[in-house]
């Protein structure tokens, strides 16, 4: 049983068209395949727009002084679309933004591979900027994401989204 609650949290139930267009929509979504940059970039075009900001997270081969050979990321995907569109539309109230979108993967990364992408347009640049880092920060505060990394000893860890 519990194999299978873990294969459902790293699956989407949808397909990765319908996953961009409730990007599209709602500014953000979750993604069991590799994260399309252009695909987001697209969705803010915008002839208002004097900035666009994005921010692509990486994994990476370490977590403090322990090698990292992979990850895995676990998400409720109902619970991270309801609260993912809540923070976008947060963002658009707070700063003085005309688009925000973004996107985190589940399943399994590799080194190198992009987990979350944001990005965001403002007439102005330094909204877009403050915009953007607000939703990243609040994203791996409140959406319910986790991972496990996977060390080079073959021990793996349990962290939370900001781990």
């Amino acid at each position: 049983m519990t194999d299978n609650v873990h294969g459902q949290s790293m699956t989407i139930k949808r397909s990765v068209d319908e996953v961009y267009e409730i990007a599209a929509r709602d500014g953000f979504a979750l993604l069991d395949t590799a994260i399309d940059e252009n695909r987001l970039k697209a969705m803010l075009e915008d002839d208002g727009a004097g900035a666009f900001v994005c921010f692509e997270g990486r994994v990476r081969n370490h977590n403090n002084a322990t090698q990292v050979e992979r990850l895995t990321y676990y998400g409720y995907e109902d619970l991270a679309l309801n609260q993912g569109r809540a923070i976008i539309a947060e963002a658009k109230e707070r700063f003085e933004i005309l688009h925000a979108v973004a996107i985190h993967r589940i399943g399994a990364l590799e080194i190198g591979d992009v987990a979350v992408w944001v990005g965001v347009v403002s007439a102005h640049r330094y909204p877009s900027f403050d915009a953007c880092r607000w939703i990243l920060d609040t994203i791996k505060a409140d959406i319910p994401v986790w991972k496990q990394e996977y060390y080079d000893n073959a021990d793996s860890k349990w962290l939370s989204n900001n781990g």
